[in-house]
């Protein structure tokens, strides 16, 4: 204990040179109050390297928690043994959730028990679902945005009243939005600008303009997301997506991206979780090349897991081509580079997002050719050209047999595979769902 804390007290010091540490201490006695209150059942070590994970939503997938909760024996006879849930905490739902709202609730309308369903019986669901799916051997992750919140967040509707507002500097403002310029539009073609404008001044964003981003420079904003995975893991939770983690310190002069103090807030994460409850998942959501994605790895200090995001592109790549190439040169170690023994990379064909061709890990040839040969309906497309929203069997052209190739390919790669729900039953897009 004393040593793990001495270490959590060094990433501080990294973090916030010549402050303080008297909300460190503060901090420090509540994760030892933590430990000596709740008993959570040790989790096996590197557990999520014989994972077979299986991603949905959970209203999509059967309404709300009951009807989840209903459908686990198939999804334990499916051979799955973890679920990861798309976003469930209190959302304004525009954009599927990743705006949140308030951490520390899941979303009322996942309950079955309508608008008027207490914290206490949410609380009550919530736990009941984690005890059958753990009764099953099914482990449980869920998303939670590291990087932004919802401007309808607590922190962002104090933040807005005033610049002498104590959550004010839990947020970037500028007085003409002109800092930050070599960080580039995520969302091309959707947002024009990084910065909003609220009042007088301006905040920062890298996604949508209803998403400020937190300022980590704050050590309040580091402390209190680290309440909010505490406050989940006190529940049993198995994991954490850690949502648009890359971008999460921001410096002048910088593309906003990887930079090395991100990584800091990131062992300060994982250091916290290792304290409470080792082996706990910590998954890496960097779009970004391998390179970088294994530095969020750190010295297996980091994140325990990261998606291979490069790989998804060229696995439809070699489809397509009817060639091992693509596939092969991607995990060459002149592209994908060793991983720290304990790591894992996460492996997928399709997910919540589009077949992402964003240039920051394919070629423009890459994109030219996959956009090409996969993209056969305008409303597929995506951020003009760089991404086909569109379903497996989709892509696939409703050929069960290529569906069983592209899905073979990826299930012997190494990795731990990702399951999309409904791709086992070839489920098309969503045409009602388009057109709302």
């Amino acid at each position: 204990m004393k040593d793990k804390l001495s270490a959590l007290y060094k990433t501080w010091k990294e973090l916030y040179p010549g402050q303080p540490v008297s909300f460190l201490d503060e901090f420090s006695g509540e994760l030892e109050s933590f430990i000596n209150d709740i008993s959570l059942p040790a989790l096996d070590k590197e557990w999520y390297k014989d994972a077979v994970v299986y991603s949905l939503y959970v209203d999509l997938f059967n309404k709300d928690f009951s009807g989840l909760i209903e459908r686990l024996d198939y999804l334990q006879d499916l051979g799955v043994n973890c679920l990861w849930l798309l976003p469930i905490l209190d959302s304004p739902m525009r954009d599927a959730g990743f705006d949140i709202s308030d951490y520390r609730r899941i979303r009322k309308d996942l309950s079955g028990l309508g608008e008027n369903a207490t914290d206490e019986q949410m609380d009550e669901l919530f736990r009941r679902f984690l005890a059958e799916a753990h009764d099953r051997g099914l482990r449980v992750i869920f998303d939670i945005a590291t990087n932004h919140i919802s401007d309808q967040h607590y922190w962002f509707l104090e933040a807005r009243k005033s610049k002498d507002n104590p959550y004010r500097d839990f947020f970037i403002w500028s007085k003409d939005g002109k800092e930050f310029a070599d960080a580039r539009i995520i969302f091309y073609g959707i947002e024009e600008s990084n910065w909003k404008k609220e009042g007088n001044e301006y905040y920062f964003h890298r996604f949508f303009d209803f998403q400020p981003d937190l300022n980590y420079r704050n050590p309040k904003a580091l402390l209190e997301m680290s309440r909010n995975l505490l406050f989940w893991m006190k529940r049993g939770v198995d994991g954490f997506r850690a949502d648009a983690i890359p971008y999460i310190w921001k410096e002048e002069g910088t593309a906003c991206e990887n930079h090395p103090m991100t990584h800091t807030v990131v062992r300060f994460f994982r250091a916290v979780i290792d304290l409470v409850r080792p082996n706990t998942l910590l998954l890496a959501e960097a779009c970004q090349k391998p390179h970088e994605v294994v530095k969020y790895f750190g010295n297996g200090d980091e994140c325990n897991a990261g998606y291979h995001f490069p790989l998804m592109p060229q696995i439809f790549k070699s489809v397509a081509m009817a060639s091992r190439e693509p596939v092969k040169e991607t995990l060459s170690l002149e592209v994908t580079p060793e991983i720290p023994a304990g790591a894992q990379w996460f492996t997928f064909l399709r997910c919540h997002d589009e077949l992402s061709l964003e240039l920051v890990y394919v070629t423009e040839e890459d994109r030219k050719f996959i956009h090409e040969h996969y993209c056969r309906k305008q409303q597929w497309d995506f951020r003009l050209g760089q991404g086909i929203s569109a379903r497996l069997a989709e892509l696939m052209e409703h050929d069960p047999s290529r569906i069983g190739l592209i899905y073979s390919i990826m299930l012997s790669l190494p990795g731990t595979p990702v399951i999309y729900y409904g791709d086992e039953f070839g489920k098309l897009n969503d045409e009602d769902y388009y057109r709302e």
